[in-house]
């Protein structure tokens, strides 16, 4: 199956692939709030089969889920043509240098350490499109 181009639509659409109850729909509530589209997954099997589906323009990964690794998902959705110009950012408690150079290893365009603050969050959707929001200053 060919690529499918990023339209604008598109372009708000954010999976948010997350095992944590707790932190899924904290990481949800605040998506959607920025007028974004967002689908959740809680696995990593999940993760993949929505992603094809849905053609997210972000995807939220945490890394430590069941069925399948986080970043096993991040060399699936690198190797699939309809996900692989997705932007992969890691949302994560794995901090150390070591799970930073797996990241990049397995595609992962950026790896953020739970917990992520609003404003992060928000900066790091404006900065990719996805988001209009702005800081108060």
């Amino acid at each position: 199956m060919p690529a499918v181009p990023h339209s604008q639509e598109a372009a708000r659409r954010v999976l948010v692939v997350e095992d944590q109850e707790d932190c899924l729909a904290m990481m949800v509530e605040l998506i959607s709030t920025q007028g974004c589209e967002v689908r959740v997954a809680r696995d990593g099997q999940t993760a993949l089969c929505v992603a094809q589906e849905f053609l997210p323009h972000v995807i939220l990964l945490d890394l430590g889920l069941p069925v399948i690794h986080g970043y096993e998902v991040a060399k699936a959705l690198r190797r699939d043509p309809r996900t692989q110009h997705a932007v992969i950012v890691a949302v994560t408690g794995y901090g150390m240098e070591s799970d930073r150079v797996r990241s990049a290893q397995a595609g992962i365009d950026r790896h953020l350490i739970k917990p992520v603050a609003f404003e992060e969050l928000a900066g790091l959707l404006r900065l990719h499109g996805v988001s209009d929001w702005t800081p108060l200053s």
